[in-house]
């Protein structure tokens, strides 16, 4: 199972120490929470930071747009160095015509869906994601508890994928640590988001990413 830091707690008058010590203790790639202030209440990170991120590494740069009308930036964001673009189900009026543009634009289409949000809405557009999006918090803040019913969630949408004979990969967002990292690699996550767990004061994010590896060591 690979793990993305996500960037959102990280302290950024170190970001560039903070990223290459990541990189050193084996994230796999960086997860980025765009957010606009209106799908959620926060506001964060626009094309500055993607290239600035572009500029320390060569892992992938996994976006995940917490906006409405995501539309309007994806080109932006892709040439400032995404790899990966996640949009919300929730979010969306034309799920087929922003996925389209996505792929148009020559990086991955990854569809999120908020807690709330049944994995039958995806069900219609697997065929097409590289990547599906299962929120285990309520998007918008980092640092909250994993919501336990998740796990069903996982299990229900890997079985389909499976049987489907698809590749469409499967990456939970929130409330990922040591306790909860196991249970969701079991249950069948090929992509953790963990972001509080690895920028966190006093603590190499390096030594952080170790940890929760050797907790999923078993599951790869």
């Amino acid at each position: 199972m690979h793990i993305y830091p996500s960037i959102l707690t990280i302290d950024f008058s170190k970001l560039e120490e903070q990223i290459e010590d990541a990189v050193r203790g084996g994230a796999d790639g960086i997860h980025v929470d765009v957010m606009d202030g209106q799908f959620v209440p926060p506001i964060t990170f626009g094309t500055p930071i993607i290239q600035a991120l572009h500029s320390l590494t060569d892992l992938p740069l996994d976006i995940h747009m917490m906006v409405v009308n995501p539309d309007r930036f994806l080109e932006d964001f892709v040439t400032a160095g995404a790899t990966s673009i996640t949009v919300h189900y929730e979010a969306l009026d034309r799920v087929d015509t922003t996925l389209d543009k996505i792929a148009d634009l020559g990086v991955k289409t990854s569809l999120a869906l908020n807690p709330e949000t049944t994995i039958e809405k995806s069900y219609p557009y697997l065929h097409r994601l590289d990547q599906i999006l299962l929120m285990s918090v309520k998007p918008g803040y980092g640092g909250q508890s994993f919501i336990k019913s998740s796990l069903d969630k996982i299990h229900q949408l890997k079985n389909k994928i499976t049987n489907e004979g698809l590749e469409t990969v499967i990456q939970v967002d929130g409330g990922v640590n040591l306790k909860t990292i196991t249970s969701v690699a079991e249950a069948g996550a090929d992509i953790v988001v963990a972001g509080s767990v690895v920028f966190q004061p006093e603590v190499k994010p390096s030594e952080s990413l170790k940890l929760l590896k050797d907790k999923t060591r078993s599951n790869n």
